[in-house]
């Protein structure tokens, strides 16, 4: 299985880049573990039109069998013991898990319909900060599953 985590944009942000491959080097140590940043060069003027356009970008990473979950705010939310367990639970699965952080329109409704999708938080965040705080929480998840020393309870 890999994970696969797809954004759209690009990361323009110096200090969330640092953090980003930070954890994204850590994740390495437990799961197969992949970071892909979706360029929209150029939006286009209809709203519809771009999330269409994104959506088309985002399907090339995925197979049959892969598992889609969206972060959205109106998502799942869990607590991070319960999103460790969560997690747990998807690796015996068969296909990838491929979470997807959607530009600032969100996602095309054809693209999540009957697909899951997860909260961070009842705060909104900038989908560029969104992506080091789920590597983050992807990592936490990990070291709980691991009973190792990063998350305190």
């Amino acid at each position: 299985m890999v994970i696969k985590f797809i954004c759209t944009g690009k990361t323009q942000e110096a200090y969330l880049i640092t953090g980003i491959q930070l954890y994204i080097k850590r994740l390495k140590h437990y799961v197969r573990f992949e970071f892909i940043e979706i360029d929209i060069k150029k939006p286009l003027p209809d709203k519809l039109q771009q999330l269409k356009s994104e959506s088309q970008s985002i399907l090339k990473h995925c197979q049959p069998g892969d598992t889609l979950i969206f972060l959205d705010d109106k998502g799942k939310s869990y607590t991070s013991i319960k999103f460790a367990e969560w997690i747990s639970k998807q690796l015996h699965k068969p296909g990838n898990l491929i979470f997807v952080a959607g530009s600032a329109y969100g996602f095309d409704a054809a693209l999540v319909k009957d697909s899951p999708s997860i909260s961070l938080s009842s705060f909104t965040f900038t989908h560029q900060m969104v992506r080091l705080i789920f590597v983050e929480q992807l990592y936490r998840a990990f070291t709980i599953i691991k009973n190792e020393k990063y998350h305190h309870e």
